[in-house]
């Protein structure tokens, strides 16, 4: 079962991210933070103000979680395939490279959203797959 949890709500944690380039490039990259508890390899369902996407969690050579790819689905993200959706964000939305947005954590460790700071989202929040089915689905993908 979901439930519609709104960014400004008691029960999300709020946290500014900035937005970085990666490199030399015009890839962005956001930072997050330690408190949100994620690790690297970590695919987690990214909604960018307020659109539901997949992103992988990766280290940094800096040693920062950050992701830099979000996309549709699960195995695109583990891929690092597909249409990169936080790119398209970056360049659609108010935010910018050198910048910051706001990190919701709806449910810790599952789903997350980006948004433009001063933007209120609503999150369809979802509860976290059982792991021994998330096993199994990877290991089917490979």
């Amino acid at each position: 079962m979901s439930d519609r949890v709104p960014s400004d709500h008691d029960a999300v944690d709020t946290h500014r991210v900035p937005i970085e380039a990666v490199g030399r490039t015009d890839r962005p990259r956001v930072v997050l933070p330690d408190a949100v508890g994620l690790s690297d390899g970590d695919i987690v369902t990214l909604a960018l103000d307020g659109d539901d996407y997949e992103a992988r969690v990766e280290t940094s050579l800096d040693g920062d979680r950050t992701v830099t790819h979000a996309a549709d689905n699960r195995r695109l993200a583990r891929e690092r395939d597909g249409e990169n959706r936080l790119a398209e964000w970056v360049a659609d939305a108010t935010v910018s490279l050198g910048g910051s947005a706001h990190l919701d954590v709806v449910t810790e460790g599952h789903q997350y959203g980006l948004r433009t700071p001063g933007t209120r989202v609503v999150y369809t929040a979802t509860a976290a797959p059982d792991s021994s089915l998330s096993d199994i689905a990877s290991d089917l993908d490979g």
